[in-house]
């Protein structure tokens, strides 16, 4: 991407780029929606109308008003996304940390479900040319390929996404609108009359609606993504995209009233409209598009991820950041999750009409939390007439509950795959932001004045070895006059540490996303100082870098002598040493806790130790770190007797 273009600012390359990476998902779901309406049924015009008036509605509806024109409001600092929208709201209710963890999983269940029903309907379309054709092996082989790029970074493939994404569109349209010109009739499908007479009177109208959902699956990517492209550029280009999704969708339906009475017997109608001669150009266009879309919602879970951790909502895991483009992150850990995941949906289902009802219901989730949301923005951020946002809420939750409700009654059909996936996803993210809750609740903090003179006395005392020129720990206190008291036991009890000047650290996760401030204070002149780092939500603490930068900015404003105290080293204004002491919390035996306290914090400290260290997690430099365990005493036991005897 070019370093010098600006998201916020339509333009030619905002466009392209919006097409390639904004709607790879929602772009690529004619290959199956409307196969999966007209099912196993034999094609009927109240079937092929009616499911064509629910489409356009949907789209209409759910894409173009819920989140093109209103939820794209809704960004922060220009970043957008379950966890963006979380950071505007969290601190207007408590509870919506829960549709936060519902969101975000439901968005990583979407990104294990998204790569194996996209590519295998691309590639299932190889059957038309030889019905005998072996599938899997060839999706499966896509995928792994997919997976195994991303620690190299995507920028080169990336350059090319909007203008494959901008012919797939165009195909579309153009495919579409050669069957629509032999059938103009089938627009009459726009009149919502239809919709109602498949919802209400069709014989199992209702239930289809859980097919007709995934016309709108990739809004959350949408909406995800619009850090990467900004509104202007999104509303703009979606014109086009809706446009020749209709087109084709339309198509398909003129194609199928040529077929009524008949069976699909396992044609896809988005082959049946391809001339003979096109369709391996098709397969081909369509396998690319396919990928684009998956590569969309494998970023997407990376992004997830990365802010889950800034916000405290997940492990410490590996980062890395393999391209100099801004935004594009790799989290090894979860790419070989997301790839064994997808292997196994694959494997599971074979087939990308048996996956449909596992990827509705994942959207649909993340949709309905979306709304709960969305909601609170408007009537807190927005500051919007309570009626208002009421009647939003209510249509919105309405709709939304009724998809819920058709894509549950295929729980046993492959719907159950979402819940497992999101249900061990919720779990995690539960356990760690529910452990950090008890261990703020019961962390044990003093006055760090009390122990000023003790610090410079024990800075002054010859008798003790000097541990470091500069000692730095980090601080979980938000107050500078406070700090932890296993800080106090490690630097006087522990071992007594003598340094010249003792650092706190302080991490404060803000909720604007790219915000890099700093603050000092010299609590006690030549002895203790603390920096309160103010960093965004999307921000790496890379501490180690960042206290240098500190380090630099103090000596060039005269603020603080960093040279060392040790005369040989005094007089030719060698800079001191510095050595960051972390403590390591386990989990002490002597804790009398609840059960349900006992199993999160059992469960912490599972997921603690396959985490990152917190000097990596901290970007510390090894060569200069001391861990220190300390025990977590959570609850102390104190209801027991002990007898002494003679």
């Amino acid at each position: 991407m070019n370093k010098h273009f600006n998201v916020h600012k339509l333009s030619g390359l905002g466009l392209l780029i919006s097409l390639g990476i904004i709607y790879g998902d929602i772009g690529t779901s004619p290959l199956y929606v409307m196969k999966a309406i007209i099912g196993e049924d034999h094609i009927n015009e109240d079937l092929v109308l009616g499911g064509l008036s629910c489409i356009f509605w949907t789209i209409t509806i759910l894409t173009t008003f819920k989140y093109v024109m209103l939820t794209l409001q809704a960004d922060n600092k220009g970043e957008g996304g379950t966890f963006a929208l979380y950071a505007l709201v969290r601190r207007r209710s408590k509870w919506l940390v829960f549709t936060a963890l519902i969101g975000g999983s439901a968005l990583l269940a979407d990104s294990t479900i998204t790569p194996p029903i996209s590519v295998s309907s691309a590639i299932e379309g190889l059957r038309v040319i030889d019905p005998h054709i072996p599938t899997i092996p060839i999706v499966i082989s896509i995928l792994v390929l997919l997976f195994v790029v991303q620690g190299f970074g995507t920028n080169i493939m990336g350059n090319a996404f909007g203008p494959i994404m901008l012919v797939w569109f165009l195909m579309l349209g153009v495919l579409g609108f050669k069957e629509i010109i032999h059938d103009p009739s089938i627009f009459k499908a726009i009149n919502p009359h239809y919709a109602y007479n498949l919802l209400v009177n069709y014989d199992n109208g209702f239930w289809l609606l859980g097919s007709i959902f995934l016309c709108t699956t990739g809004v959350e990517a949408l909406y995800s993504d619009l850090g990467h492209c900004g509104r202007p550029n999104i509303r703009v280009s979606w014109n086009l995209v809706k446009v020749c999704l209709l087109l084709n969708y339309f198509g398909q339906g003129a194609w199928l009233m040529k077929q009524e009475g008949m069976l699909l017997d396992g044609q896809n109608p988005f082959y049946g409209i391809m001339p003979e001669w096109f369709l391996i150009y098709g397969i081909t266009i369509a396998t690319l598009a396919t990928v684009i879309a998956s590569q969309a919602m494998i970023s997407g879970a990376f992004t997830l991820i990365s802010e889950a951790i800034r916000l405290n909502l997940w492990p410490k895991v590996k980062i890395s950041y393999p391209t100099n483009m801004k935004g594009q992150i790799y989290v090894p850990s979860i790419n070989w999750l997301l790839m064994f995941g997808c292997i196994g949906v694959v494997l599971h289902f074979k087939e990308s009409s048996e996956m449909e009802a596992a990827y509705g219901l994942a959207i649909n989730l993340t949709m309905l939390t979306t709304t709960i949301m969305f909601s609170y923005f408007l009537l807190y951020i927005k500051k919007h007439p309570f009626i208002w946002v009421a009647l939003f809420f209510i249509l919105y939750f309405a709709i939304e509950s009724a998809f819920l409700i058709a894509n549950l009654s295929k729980f046993m059909q492959g719907g159950f795959i979402t819940i497992v996936i999101s249900g061990g996803v919720i779990a995690v993210m539960y356990i760690w932001f529910r452990a950090r809750k008890i261990k703020n609740r019961l962390t044990e903090y003093v006055k760090i004045d009390d122990y000023y003179p003790l610090l410079q006395e024990l800075s002054n005392d010859m008798t003790i070895p000097k541990y470091a020129t500069h000692l730095v720990y980090l601080t979980g206190a938000r107050s500078p006059r406070e700090i932890e008291s296993k800080i106090i036991y490690s630097i006087f009890q522990k071992q007594p540490k003598r340094a010249d000047i003792y650092w706190l650290i302080h991490i404060d996760v803000l909720d604007d996303p790219y915000t890099m401030e700093y603050k000092v204070n010299i609590l006690l002149t030549h002895d203790v100082i603390r920096v309160d780092f103010r960093l965004g939500f999307r921000i790496e603490h890379r501490i180690n870098l960042f206290f240098r930068k500190v380090v630099e900015d103090l000596v060039k404003n005269n603020e603080v002598d960093f040279t060392s105290r040790y005369s040989s080293l005094n007089k030719r204004n060698v800079i001191g040493d510095f050595r960051f002491v972390v403590l390591e919390k386990h989990l002490s035996h002597d804790n009398d806790l609840p059960v349900g306290e006992r199993i999160i914090m059992n469960g912490y400290f599972i997921l603690k130790d396959i985490s990152l260290s917190e000097q990596s997690a901290f970007g510390l430099d090894t060569s200069s770190v001391t861990i220190e365990k300390v025990p977590l005493v959570i609850s102390p036991m104190e209801d027991f007797q002990l007898k002494r005897i003679y």
